[in-house]
């Protein structure tokens, strides 16, 4: 047993260095390679995807996981095998041409979406996101029929949670959201100074300056520009976060921290077992947790801003130097609806989030086709967030998920936002004094705390599981909706 399950761990290491080589190759693309050459990266991509599914499904890994057997699910080795045959499972139902024609589909899509959304036109895109559609039908056709197909894309990325108790949670959030969207969205609160002139450089300048104060080493991390803010890497020690520079905001400081978060988590996964499944993530769910806490639960706190507002008054002087903190809070707390999600206050977030959930699903089972989502989704904002959509670019062609085939992502957004609130009470409980040290600009406590009971348990749980081991609880909405409660409550940003 022992030498199949070195012969296992061997195979898997392979498996998890292709994966790798493909989160570069993607990232590159997003990043430096020059906007032709996605036909050639394609190739390449689709390529790494065949030999990594040849290799997943090869006959010799279920001999080895047969040989193996079950070990103790809490021992590192158990935890392995578990996963090992759960990704094996799946995969076998999985044709690989399907796979490397899924793989090529996205990045052809990619390329066509930014092009369309700079031009605000959907019909542009509608071609690709059917075909991107089209193939996630024949992938779910690949498994047993079930009741709820989107099940089988869900669990893609949140393991082991169904469509069900997603939208049991969505609707318990939903239910509060939409009075409390309703309360706050025409309270007076001057935000005009977060609009304006931002220089490049400065954002920069200062994007930089926040996530050395978090934790980012320059040997071990990078910080590029990109169309859509995302975090990728190839190990531990090669992190790779981007964000976008908008000269006429300074949105970008936040999706840097958001992505921060996200790097934090993969820089903090398991070393000793980071060429095996169970030294991942653990779920997207979780991994949005980590990304949501950095943003929101430091990054529009009084006690952060308390140390880091001079340094952005100096940054941009033009703008914020005649603003006060107060104000300042104010306003990057102000609950407004908004027509993009990723600016959008920690209130109605949760909604544009619902609303992608939501037709997700509807498109799935053809209750909308892809040519109707401009329409649909226009009066989706406007019925959930009044909000009237003036064009596809702002609308339905803002999220580059849908063009990279991300198909069952967006719910792990919101999901990862209230188990943000649910693992930051536990870390105050068990570090009192941590306001004090973020008020001096101090997050080792903080890095150390998710370093022990998030990351360090990468995959080798279930992400409920690793939930409760983090907090003593599984998923509950009930923190995060009396979080926005206290914190909006009275009109005032805490």
């Amino acid at each position: 047993m022992a030498d199949a399950l070195t012969q296992l761990k061997e195979r898997f290491a392979r498996i998890t260095d292709l994966e790798r080589i493909s989160r570069v190759l993607s990232w590159d693309q997003q990043t430096m390679m020059p906007p032709a050459g996605w036909r050639h990266r394609g190739e390449h991509l689709a390529t790494v995807r065949r030999i990594h599914h040849e290799t997943l499904t090869a006959d010799e890994i279920g001999r080895l996981l047969d040989e193996v057997g079950e070990l103790d699910p809490e021992s590192d080795d158990g935890a392995f095998v578990r996963l090992a045959r759960r990704d094996y499972e799946k995969a076998v139902k999985v044709p690989t041409e399907l796979r490397a024609e899924m793989t090529l589909t996205a990045t052809e899509a990619r390329t066509i979406w930014v092009k369309a959304r700079a031009e605000s036109n959907f019909e542009l895109f509608r071609p690709a996101l059917e075909r991107t559609y089209d193939l996630r039908s024949q992938y779910i056709d690949c498994f047993d029929p079930i009741e709820e197909p989107y099940d089988i894309l869900l669990d893609d990325f949140e393991p082991d949670t169904t469509t069900a108790s997603v939208t049991e949670v969505f609707a318990e959030l939903k239910a509060e959201l939409l009075p409390l969207i309703a309360e706050l969205k025409d309270e007076e609160v001057d935000d005009s100074f977060l609009t304006g002139t931002f220089p490049i450089d400065a954002q920069e300048r200062l994007a930089k300056e926040v996530v050395a104060l978090f934790g980012f080493r320059t040997d071990t991390w990078r910080l590029d520009p990109t169309e859509h803010p995302f975090a990728s890497g190839a190990g531990v020690d090669d992190i790779r976060i981007t964000t976008h520079y908008d000269p006429e905001t300074m949105k970008s400081f936040f999706s840097t921290m958001h992505e921060y978060g996200h790097g934090l988590y993969s820089h903090q996964l398991p070393r000793h077992l980071e060429r095996l499944p169970i030294g991942g993530p653990c779920s997207l769910g979780i991994h949005e947790s980590q990304s949501r806490m950095w943003e929101n639960l430091v990054g529009r706190s009084r006690p952060f801003w308390e140390f880091f507002y001079p340094r952005a008054q100096e940054a941009f002087p033009e703008q914020l130097r005649g603003v006060e903190l107060d104000g300042f809070l104010a306003g990057i707390n102000r609950v407004k609806p908004s027509l993009i999600r990723i600016k959008a206050d920690e209130v109605t977030y949760g909604m544009h989030v619902i609303l992608r959930f939501e037709l997700e699903q509807d498109i799935i089972h053809g209750r909308v086709a892809v040519p109707d989502l401009p329409e649909v989704w226009n009066e989706r904002m406007h019925e959930y967030l009044g909000v009237d959509v003036p064009n596809d670019a702002q609308g339905v062609l803002q999220d580059t998920h849908w063009a990279s085939g991300s198909i069952g992502y967006f719910s792990t957004y919101l999901l990862g936002t209230v188990m943000s609130v649910q693992i930051w009470q536990k870390i105050v409980e068990d570090v009192p004094d941590l306001e004090e040290q973020i008020e001096r600009g101090d997050f080792a406590a903080l890095r150390a705390w998710l370093g022990e009971h998030v990351h360090s348990l990468g995959r080798k749980f279930p992400p409920q599981e690793t939930l409760r081991r983090a907090t003593g609880s599984t998923i509950d909405p009930k923190p995060y909706i009396a979080y926005l409660r206290a914190k909006y409550g009275a009109g005032v940003a805490a």
